[in-house]
């Protein structure tokens, strides 16, 4: 048994989510202490409750300790990792997209297709949005072998969530290749989501996408942003959000094969304008550092990169505690290898074998 202090270094549920699933590929069992112990509350919240018990599910794995609140959990990995159809709600506005990318590594490495229904939150602070997940993230994660499908079945927001998010995934037939994003290239173009659920009177999708193109113009990009108004008359999805809510994604491409993403949601008190400009300045910032992915990307694909058969490098907008958290994480359990220098990191991959 492996233990792993949870409040080292981001002491955040960032540790929990990938702890489990790591160890799970690894057939270590893991005592994990200290959970969240630098966030307040402390210990388990529900969305990390459900992530560590979906772990164990998908590979029919022992828990112990999993409640809410719970500052350590012991868990011991089973033989396999099953491929199938899986159901969760979080049954807060907990992130569906976060719960997602803790299945996902084990997801790949499972004997057969797995299709993820996930009931929360899709649209929230301090997570990815459903539409970076979609648009940022899973493109990426294609460059270096996944095949992964993610669909919006219904908004959810805080606070009440109720959103479903549908991704489908085919296991790896050979590792995944290593992610090599040196030169940022030019940009080439900037798409985007403007989301607004039951707000259509107020414009608010018209005017996040106005406020970010406005904020984009300087820069003379080509910027093309998708405005959707979600009703119960007209629902943007398969089914309206059950209450109202908005969020913006912009994401930019560049010439040399580099995909950045930012996004923010809606919150009372937040006007639409200003959600606008700061996701535009937010991504301009990232791409003005010289970065190859950005701030949100630098930490997400890093389990990624240590299960990858070979050296990942890329550049980042800056080392983030997340950053830090993970590469310390991954060579505690996967022994994976890496170094920074100038925000250009390197990764070497353990470069694990697809299910035989």
């Amino acid at each position: 048994m492996i233990t792993i202090d949870g409040a080292q270094k981001s002491g955040s549920g960032t540790i929990v989510r990938d702890a489990v699933p790591l160890a799970a590929l690894t057939g270590r069992a893991l005592h994990l202490i200290n959970i969240r112990a630098r966030r307040r509350p402390s210990g388990l919240r529900p969305q990390h409750l459900q992530a560590v018990r979906a772990c164990a599910e998908m590979c029919e794995g022992g828990l112990k300790g999993d409640r809410v609140g719970s500052r350590e959990i012991w868990f011991t990995p089973g033989r396999r990792i099953r491929g199938g159809y899986y159901r969760w709600d979080i049954g807060t506005a907990g992130s569906a997209t976060m719960l997602a990318m803790c299945v996902l590594p084990l997801a790949l490495f499972a004997d057969a297709p797995v299709t993820l229904s996930i009931r929360g939150g899709l649209f929230q602070d301090f997570a990815p949005s459903a539409f970076h997940f979609q648009q940022v993230f899973l493109p990426t994660l294609a460059a270096m072998g996944a095949t992964v499908r993610a669909e919006i079945v219904q908004p959810g927001y805080v606070p009440t969530g109720g959103g479903e998010l549908l991704v489908q995934v085919e296991p790896l037939l050979t590792p995944l290749k290593p992610l090599v994003r040196e030169q940022p290239g030019r940009v080439v173009a900037v798409q985007g989501v403007a989301l607004a659920s039951h707000l259509a009177e107020r414009q608010v999708a018209h005017r996040m996408a106005r406020s970010a193109a406005e904020a984009l113009e300087s820069f003379r990009l080509p910027v093309e942003i998708q405005e959707l108004n979600d009703t119960r008359e007209k629902p943007a999805f398969r089914r309206p959000a059950p209450q109202p809510g908005a969020a913006l994604a912009l994401w930019a491409r560049t010439d040399t094969g580099c995909l950045l993403g930012m996004d923010m949601a809606g919150k009372v008190g937040r006007r639409a304008e200003t959600i606008g400009k700061q996701v535009a300045c937010r991504l301009l910032e990232d791409i003005e550092q010289g970065a190859t992915v950005d701030r949100y990307l630098a930490d997400q694909l890093i389990p990624f990169a240590a299960l990858a058969r070979g050296t990942s490098t890329y550049r980042i907008p800056q080392v983030t505690d997340h950053v830090a958290a993970r590469l310390w994480l991954t060579e505690q359990l996967l022994g994976s290898r890496w170094r920074i220098a100038e925000r250009q990191v390197w990764i070497e991959g353990i470069g694990r074998e697809p299910h035989q």
